[in-house]
């Protein structure tokens, strides 16, 4: 797996750049890619985020759209407004997480 520097921390990536590597990720690192990814994080975001970390530690696997709505709340609607057009894989990649099963 390649190694990049984001905010002055060695992380590792996988070809697509999507963290591959839980503990790597930081609030400032998650800051740093939503801006590559021309999102501006507000608390709506960061709800989204922190759900998707957390269901992970328990799920072992990134949560899809669908899950993020029956389990955390959060509406696809809302997600396709806060994360346009790939909301699953737009908000995993900013949560440092693998890219969802299903997600092209």
């Amino acid at each position: 797996m390649p190694v990049i520097e984001i905010a002055g921390r060695q992380v590792h990536v996988n070809e697509e750049g999507f963290l591959t590597e839980y503990d790597e990720w930081s609030e400032e690192i998650a800051g740093i890619l939503a801006k590559q990814i021309d999102i501006d994080l507000t608390d709506a975001h960061w709800r989204c985020i922190r759900f998707l970390r957390d269901d992970f530690k328990t799920a072992g696997e990134t949560a899809t759209s669908r899950r993020v709505q029956n389990v955390g709340g959060i509406p696809v609607k809302e997600q396709f407004e806060l994360f346009p057009k790939k909301p699953a894989k737009k908000m995993a990649y900013i949560a440092g997480l693998p890219k969802p099963k299903g997600c092209v």
